[in-house]
């Protein structure tokens, strides 16, 4: 049978966000900053470079297997089979999920994803306090409450993080979330490529990189947000900091909108794709 009026509606959603993302123009700031970083990194030895990204791409695995595996993250699972047995009380493992329909799996993606933009809210406000050591965990804070969402994203709509494809899927999904709108675009071309040409639903077979030098943004954006914060945390107003609380906390918060937005603009996709071709 054909889609639903609402998951066509869904669908037209997700490819109006898409003409949007290809149709942004960065501006002359924005592709001289990108020039000027990349001409900068690229004065390291290549060795250098490549040692540098293996280390966080190294990270970044060890990171998602430590939330995949976790009690809490194992928790959430069970919250998600709960909300889905609301709807279809016989629901087993996290596959039987996609025999809910759109409405219900979007109702349960958007309670994590309203849930995790509050949980980086507050860490940016208790960052822009200005303690060394918050400040100081606020980049790994936020990998992983990003890292987090984007897995409960892709269980939400059925897919298992914990085999190898989907492992990799879900920190590329993690890493394109977190690029500049300029850049972003060309990531959500690489995530449709590949899936077009995903054939073993176990294995991974595109290329494991995922960091490279166009992400460096990021970090050095969390570190001017830090000097910003340290620049404004004497500045009180009734014995508090508030402007660099402000500052922390909506910058965190624009990351997680950013970073849920594509990783559930992407899954809805994956859904929706896969429930287009059974019907063909």
């Amino acid at each position: 049978m054909p889609f639903t009026d609402r998951e066509t509606k869904v669908w037209n959603e997700i490819n109006e966000w898409e003409k949007n993302l290809f149709n942004y123009e960065p501006n002359d700031f924005q592709l001289t900053y990108e020039k000027y970083l990349e001409r900068s990194f690229s004065l390291l030895p290549e060795t250098v470079q490549k040692q540098f990204f293996s280390l966080v791409d190294t990270w970044l695995f060890h990171l998602h297997g430590m939330i995949q595996g976790s009690q809490l993250q194992m928790d959430a699972k069970e919250r998600i089979l709960s909300s889905g047995r609301v709807f279809i009380p016989d629901i087993e493992n996290i596959s039987d999920l996609k025999n809910l329909d759109i409405n219900q799996l979007q109702y349960i993606a958007e309670q994590h994803i309203a849930r995790h933009r509050l949980y980086s809210l507050a860490q940016g406000g208790l960052a822009g306090t200005g303690s060394s050591l918050l400040l100081g965990m606020d980049i790994p804070a936020m990998a992983v409450i990003n890292l987090r969402v984007v897995q409960l994203i892709a269980m939400t709509y059925g897919y298992e993080v914990n085999t190898p494809y989907e492992m990799m899927t879900s920190l590329k999904v993690f890493h394109i979330g977190t690029l500049p709108p300029r850049i972003q675009k060309e990531g959500w071309i690489l995530l449709k490529d590949e899936l077009e040409k995903h054939e073993n639903p176990y294995f991974y077979e595109g290329t494991e990189e995922i960091t490279d030098i166009t992400w460096l943004e990021q970090p050095l954006q969390q570190l001017f947000k830090a000097m910003v914060i340290a620049l404004f945390r004497k500045k009180m107003i009734q014995g508090m900091p508030l402007i660099s609380i402000a500052i922390g906390a909506g910058a965190n918060y624009q990351l997680t909108r950013k970073v849920t937005e594509l990783a559930h603009k992407y899954y809805q996709y994956r859904y929706l794709k896969e429930k287009e071709e059974f019907q063909i």
